[in-house]
């Protein structure tokens, strides 16, 4: 028996040439579903209480004075906007027939990406066109961490801009992996990081990750300089000694030392102890 992601698949992916306009709520809500996400809600005459809802109105103010009115796809207030394409026609081409980079053949519906300019210009102007709404929404409304482009049926990109002032959006985890392309859903930690976006983005803010284990290195730092403290070593002897620690690791990280050699080193310390020399000659044992 097919699980949900297959069934989900399987229902969208192939879905060449449909109608952008009549199927992108429809994919959207079915990836709900496969997610356990809570539908978008119903619309409400007062844009301004449209948290999360398709076909979000904003006004755009033109420089003669005049204002127009766009429509975001989905809009989730705090969490992100979506603009939604369903490609088929590159110029008056269809994708079979579209014109390719040197050296690169056609890939299948599956992934594309790189393989056709013309989709990638496509993306390009979607993305472009959903950072222009993050400006045009209410001041009352944060621009949202998360900007979402939609190939419906092939993939979603995914830009993130952690600092809220709607200025520019990154590729979000990083450029290989900013594009979630159908198959990708059979991934946990894809599907997790969608139910984040659209339910705690900032959980997946970098800097909060970063901070949160410069915190538990703080702690055991602070464990292992007790222990040493409380085994008779001078605390301006152990600062210097965990400085230098924390140094030689920085210089493993950045790749100025061989690879795993600093560690290889304290894993020797755990099993001989006594071959750690301390810098007056002394031995001192491994703690962590």
């Amino acid at each position: 028996m097919q699980s949900k992601v297959d069934l989900f698949i399987s229902r969208w992916q192939g879905q060449e040439g449909g109608q952008e306009r009549a199927n992108y709520a429809l994919f959207l809500t079915e990836l709900c579903d496969l997610l356990d996400l809570p539908h978008a809600d119903p619309a409400s005459a007062s844009t301004e209480n449209n948290s999360y809802v398709f076909e979000r109105a904003v006004r755009e103010i033109g420089r003669d004075g005049s204002s127009s009115t766009k429509r975001i796809d989905l809009y989730k207030q705090n969490c992100f906007v979506l603009e939604a394409k369903q490609s088929r026609f590159f110029g008056d081409k269809k994708v079979s027939d579209a014109p390719q980079l040197p050296g690169i053949e056609i890939a299948p519906r599956g992934r594309r990406a790189s393989a056709n300019r013309s989709w990638d210009v496509l993306m390009m102007n979607a993305r472009a066109q959903a950072e222009n709404y993050v400006r045009l929404l209410p001041v009352s409304h944060e621009p949202p961490p998360f900007v979402l482009v939609c190939d419906v049926g092939h993939c979603i990109e995914v830009y993130s801009n952690f600092r809220r002032d709607g200025k520019a959006y990154d590729q979000f985890p990083d450029r290989r992996s900013f594009r979630i392309y159908l198959e990708d859903l059979r991934d946990d930690d894809v599907r997790s990081r969608l139910r984040a976006i659209w339910s705690d983005p900032l959980s997946l803010d970098p800097s909060r990750h970063a901070a949160k284990v410069s915190r538990e290195i703080a702690v055991r730092i602070a464990k292992v300089s007790l222990a040493l403290e409380e085994a008779g070593y001078a605390a301006e002897d152990v600062a210097m000694f965990l400085m230098r620690v924390l140094f030689t690791m920085f210089a493993e990280d950045v790749e100025l030392l061989p690879e795993d050699s600093f560690k290889n080193l304290l894993h020797d310390c755990v099993q001989k102890p006594g071959n750690f020399s301390w810098h007056d000659g002394r031995s001192l044992a491994c703690y962590g």
